[in-house]
């Protein structure tokens, strides 16, 4: 019998009839093969009485899902004829599960993602927005400690298997065909659209992984490619990245090495989302900015294709394109058969696509808060109480950038430096120096920065006292960005800019950093922004004189919708997200904020109707004619669940709308009326 205080994550192995321990530890890379679900796996839901657990749950098992049971605390019973148990501990031990979904409220999700990793589940899926980054951050210091546990979020759609019937998340089904195309995405919105347009093509799909759009995610791209690398089922494989992070480019590393070692390596296509993005905003996406040092939405592009990805500029191109490209490859380039009938009514008509000539493209986007910048003098106010040399810029000194932000390669927070003495500038030589989150920044690490800072030898004497103050106001008052930029100034260091950026979601979620969020002044913020906020839209104005309003569900396929429209020869005048459910109500608030800014001569509506439904979304355009007596015209492409009954809708109902379900044809006629008005 094997002693239990053999060192945590060493490998057991037998050889010639012994047992010896392999000197090489297990590590968290070590649960990437947890993703691999299908009709074998056995799924427990957290939260499994409440009414979003329940729903979901009802509609999982009716596809096919080997749901076992849950968990409520304090609860021993039945729901749905399936045993609740009060903690994941006892689930594991009576119900043997090989994966859970988090369905709890985000203040709540942190507790249950935890709990879910001291009992050892193999998968855990949490699918809720909203949660702390510093939470996450903790979450993550914790992940890389173990190696039994595979995470699968936070503010993603989830994991599913077509093929195997197997959903833990909140995926649209009726998109859904089993097939061979393994898909990875930060957007669910662009992966419902890579779904149904695979579909369409008659491929299917194998493993959708979504990779969530926060700021660190527990699997991301290379880890999903190294799944769909050895899965056979997966012949093909669509990548669906946007900006923020360096996920794509470590994909595109990846992908040049499976390339070399391969002889016929799967083809790979993408659409990578930000490249008309509103420079300094969170767009969307808790995730969806851009660190001192991070690449933009255009580089990662450009990596992915010299790496030999097909990159597309619209997801719904990417069923043709794979479909070509697995033709060309020699591979399957077809799903299966058995359920593909069942699934492509499940999304009604499959219209002719006009083939288009466009060049590539990307995205740019936004959805709900998850930022507060503070101003300057705020900033200012606020290091000057902590004790800090802080004051306006002299003019005299080389500044140089020292920011506290977060490392998404290293899953921590780290320290950014750069010793750049262009001000126009003062991103460029940036380097990250990650540390771990419950431990802090060591010695060693600021003399590597000092060196780098380029400081001279009396400086480099208060830069701990500078640098550890920062991080201690970056985890108390749980910031996201505390970017400085300092000078040397009489064997001293001074601080002469501060852009600092703390977490919404901190006191949304949880009530936490009330003093913080009480320094948010809306008077700085654009009127219309701050109005949508209230009915929980995101609407951000883009500069410039585009003349294009959007209104969009989803963060992801807003991002999108700007960029494609600026492929088609259009200029988008905002980004409006109006939330992955949006309703009739919704859509009328969203028309309401897009006809206050003038420069809008038409209006387009590109909805893909996942959870939100077509026919619903159609009678809310209906209500906004009506009640705000438009005069604009607007150019409507729905698809997606119920898309032929909101088309009908769109086109009986006599108003100025034009219904179109193809993208290209719909940007088009929104460019043309545009330029027309």
């Amino acid at each position: 019998m094997i002693r239990q205080h053999l060192t945590r994550g060493s490998r057991v192995t037998r050889k010639h009839g012994s047992l010896s321990i392999s000197s090489r530890n297990l590590s968290y890379e070590d649960t990437i093969s947890n993703l691999k679900i299908g009709e074998h796996t056995r799924v427990i839901f957290q939260g499994f009485t409440g009414k979003q657990a329940t729903a979901n749950a009802k509609e999982s098992i009716a596809w096919g899902t080997n749901i076992v049971g849950g968990v409520t605390p304090n609860k021993h019973g039945e729901h749905l004829g399936l045993p609740v148990l009060p903690s994941v501990r006892e689930a594991m031990d009576k119900l043997k599960p090989d994966a859970t979904g988090i369905y709890v409220a985000a203040h709540q999700a942190p507790a249950a993602i935890e709990e879910a990793i001291e009992a050892e589940v193999p998968l855990i899926v949490a699918v809720a927005e909203h949660i702390p980054i510093h939470d996450i951050m903790r979450i993550h210091s914790i992940l890389k400690t173990q190696s039994k546990s595979r995470f699968v979020g936070a503010n993603a759609p989830g994991i599913i298997s077509a093929i195997g019937k197997c959903r833990i998340g909140f995926q649209p089904l009726p998109c859904f065909m089993p097939g061979r195309v393994g898909i990875v995405a930060k957007s669910g919105t662009l992966s419902y659209e890579a779904v149904a347009s695979t579909t369409r093509a008659g491929l299917g799909q194998s493993l959708c992984i979504g990779m969530g759009g926060d700021v660190l995610a527990g699997t991301n791209f290379v880890d999903a490619l190294k799944v769909f690398e050895h899965d056979d089922d997966t012949e093909g494989i669509i990548l669906i990245g946007e900006i923020g992070g360096e996920a794509e480019m470590q994909a595109a590393e990846w992908i040049k090495e499976y390339r070399k070692r391969s002889s016929n390596p799967k083809p790979i296509s993408a659409v990578i989302g930000g490249i008309h993005a509103a420079p300094g905003r969170v767009m969307g996406h808790a995730g969806a900015f851009t660190l001192p040092g991070e690449p933009d939405a255009l580089t990662k592009m450009m990596y992915l294709k010299d790496a030999g990805v097909t990159v597309v500029n619209h997801p719904e191109k990417l069923g043709d394109a794979m479909k070509k490209l697995l033709g060309s490859s020699g591979r399957a380039s077809s799903g299966a058969a058995t359920s593909g009938a069942f699934q492509r009514r499940g999304m009604h008509t499959m219209r002719r696509v006009r083939p288009t000539s466009r060049g590539l493209t990307s995205v740019g986007s936004a959805s709900q808060k998850r930022n507060l910048y503070i101003r300057e003098d705020l900033a200012q106010d606020l290091l000057r109480e902590r004790g800090f040399n802080a004051s306006e810029y002299s003019g005299k000194g080389t500044k140089r950038l020292l920011a506290v932000g977060v490392d998404r390669r290293n899953m921590s927070p780290c320290i950014i430096a750069s010793p750049a003495s262009d001000p126009k500038s003062p991103h460029s030589e940036a380097k990250k120096f990650p540390f771990e989150y419950r431990k802090g920044v060591d010695t060693s690490q600021i003399q590597g920065i000092a060196k780098h800072l380029q400081l001279g030898e009396s400086s480099k004497e208060s830069l701990p006292r500078l640098v550890n103050g920062l991080v201690k106001l970056y985890m108390e008052k749980e910031a996201f960005l505390l970017e400085t930029m300092l000078v040397e100034r009489l064997g001293d260091l001074k601080i002469v800019g501060a852009n600092f950026g703390f977490d919404d979601a901190a006191f949304r979620s949880t009530k936490r950093q009330a003093d913080v969020h009480a320094l948010r002044r809306v008077e700085d913020e654009d009127a219309q922004e701050v109005e949508a906020e209230k009915d929980g839209i995101v609407y951000i104005k883009l500069a410039g004189d585009g003349n294009i309003g959007t209104l969009v569900n989803g963060a992801g396929l807003a991002m999108n919708t700007v960029d494609a429209l600026a492929d088609a020869g259009g200029k988008a005048a905002n980004f409006l997200d109006t939330g992955g459910k949006a309703t009739s109500e919704t859509v009328k608030k969203s028309f309401q904020v897009i006809l206050q800014d003038k420069r809008v001569k038409v209006i387009f509506v590109n909805i893909f109707g996942g959870l939100t439904l077509g026919d619903m979304i159609a009678n809310g355009i209906l209500l906004a004619f009506k009640e705000l007596e438009m005069r604009l015209p607007v150019v409507v492409r729905i698809r997606g669940t119920n898309e032929e009954e909101g088309q009908r809708i769109i086109a009986q109902s006599g108003l100025p709308l034009h219904a179109y379900d193809d993208f290209q044809e719909a940007a088009e006629k929104a460019i043309e009326l545009a330029k027309e008005t």
